[in-house]
């Protein structure tokens, strides 16, 4: 079976993180530069297949403040991102697409670079007061942090992700799936949760599958990770091994169930059951165990019929 990256987790791009308190450079670069642009509710500006891309001259002559250094890609070519509106220049048919459009729809590079804007402009709408004193803060290092304004308190802030155990249980031939109410009808997936503060994540896996559906883990192997910016996760993928097929469903999920590779093809097929989208990290977790068990041709059979 082929090693696929995970999708927003292929980005060819050099942050060049030791340029981004080099102002004499970032400004130099600025008028050969391109940039992507990010509205506020976090879709990001096309042109056809491709992120939209903007020389930076044809926004502003020189290096705006509003500007975040990005980095640089395998031709050498420089970017950064703008916020949308800062970029008051683009064309009224301007199409924009949401990060799930991107992802199905754009190349990795674009796919990841519009991850990555999106989720470091996020971020700086949500740092524009310091959260010990309360006074405005300013950006800094390209837009990579923000440092309080008042000078008794100076606390610099940097971007945060939340991370985010994702496992597919198995015990012999079952996996472990699970729905939440407000899913669509028939959709199920693996469990997930967040990791919180002085745990470990195999600490984590083990604490959500319990609360989640009453199950043991014994063992647990490191699968891949994948930038997940709705709207700022980092998903840990795991495969995990059960104790028993023994069940308690928690108040989390409205469903958690055992299920074999053939009745899972067999329901996706009839319609029965349909799976997360194919951009994440439980979509290919669910489908490599279907892989190991049915092969790769039935698998790819019943998940085409699925579409």
């Amino acid at each position: 079976m082929s090693v696929v990256p995970n999708r927003f987790a292929s980005l060819a791009l050099d942050r060049c993180s030791e340029r981004r308190e080099d102002g004499d450079w970032l400004r130099s670069a600025w008028p050969g530069a391109q940039v992507i642009c990010v509205s506020f509710e976090g879709q990001v500006a096309v042109d056809a297949d491709r992120v939209l891309r903007i020389p930076a001259q044809s926004l502003c002559k020189s290096l705006p403040q509003e500007a975040s250094f990005l980095g640089v890609d395998g031709q050498q070519s420089v970017w950064f991102a703008l916020p949308a509106d800062c970029a008051s220049h683009l064309p009224a048919d301007t199409e924009w697409i949401d990060l799930r459009t991107a992802a199905l729809r754009l190349t990795d590079f674009d796919s990841g670079l519009a991850a990555y804007a999106k989720a470091l402009l996020l971020w700086q709408t949500r740092v524009r007061y310091c959260g010990a004193c309360g006074h405005p803060t300013e950006r800094q290092q390209a837009g990579h942090s923000a440092r309080c304004t008042q000078a008794s308190c100076g606390l610099v802030q940097y971007p945060k992700i939340d991370s985010a155990i994702i496992t597919l249980v198995e015990h012999e031939d079952h996996c472990l799936l699970g729905r939440q109410a407000s899913w669509p009808k028939g959709r199920y997936s693996t469990l997930a949760g967040f990791v919180e503060v002085g745990e470990s994540l195999e600490d984590a896996l083990r604490r959500e599958v319990r609360e989640e559906a009453g199950v043991d883990v014994i063992a647990c192997d490191y699968h891949s990770t994948q930038p997940w910016p709705f709207p700022a996760s980092l998903m840990l993928g795991f495969r995990a091994f059960a104790a028993d097929r023994r069940l308690c469903v928690g108040s989390e999920l409205e469903d958690a169930r055992w299920v074999t590779a053939t009745h899972v093809l067999t329901q996706l097929q009839t319609g029965q059951l349909s799976l997360p989208a194919p951009i994440s990290i439980s979509h290919r977790l669910i489908r490599e165990w279907l892989v190991r068990q049915c092969g790769e041709a039935t698998t790819a059979a019943a998940l085409a019929r699925s579409d």
